[in-house]
């Protein structure tokens, strides 16, 4: 017994590499499962809020936005929505301390949009917007894109922390249907793709 118990802790001590997960799948087989799961695809926006909003001469807050396709509806009564974001992403950071953010769901002719707003080491947000037609959202006060089939303005309800992520559940204020034409974009496979 007490050999085994040895035998077992050694085991337990035993640096792994990376990706690897003592119970489970790895990262590349994770990922490669969850690459067949088709998913809509939706830009998150929110304001942030002016540095001091009490001095006219402070600078002002910036639009920031993320592509996003862990986006789900939570429930019906009340309206709520969810969206998963990466852990210590400007998104995250930003709506930790601003409840109010906007959805727009993206149609298949704004896949120039979604590239944008994943890119990794990517120019500042506001750069990103220069050319996007967008409203601002009358509740948020976020960013809501001209043509997607649908936007929503949401105030946090509640976080969870779930791995390396933080799930962010949302009260929808608003939804509307701006655009009527065209399907969804979708993401399967590692790429962007349209429904049929």
């Amino acid at each position: 017994m007490a050999a085994d118990l040895t035998m077992n802790t050694q085991t337990l001590s035993t640096p792994r590499p990376a990706g690897v997960h003592p119970v489970g799948v790895s990262n590349e087989e994770f990922r490669a499962a969850m690459s067949r799961l088709a998913a809509g695809v939706v830009l998150v926006t929110a304001h942030e809020p002016p540095l001091d909003p009490d001095d006219p001469n402070a600078p002002g807050g910036e639009d920031v936005g993320m592509t996003a396709t862990a986006f789900l509806s939570v429930s019906l009564d009340p309206p709520l929505v969810m969206v998963s974001l990466r852990e210590g992403s400007r998104m995250d950071d930003l709506l930790a301390e601003q409840p109010l953010w906007a959805v727009s769901v993206l149609s298949e002719s704004q896949r120039h949009v979604a590239g944008r707003f994943a890119m990794k080491g990517r120019i500042s947000d506001r750069l990103l917007f220069d050319d996007i037609p967008y409203v601002r959202g009358d509740t948020s006060g976020a960013p809501l894109v001209g043509g997607a089939l649908a936007t929503l303005e949401c105030r946090t309800e509640q976080t969870v922390t779930a791995g390396d992520h933080t799930l962010v559940i949302g009260r929808v204020l608003t939804a509307e249907l701006p655009s009527a034409d065209g399907g969804p974009l979708m993401y399967f496979k590692g790429r962007y793709r349209q429904l049929g």
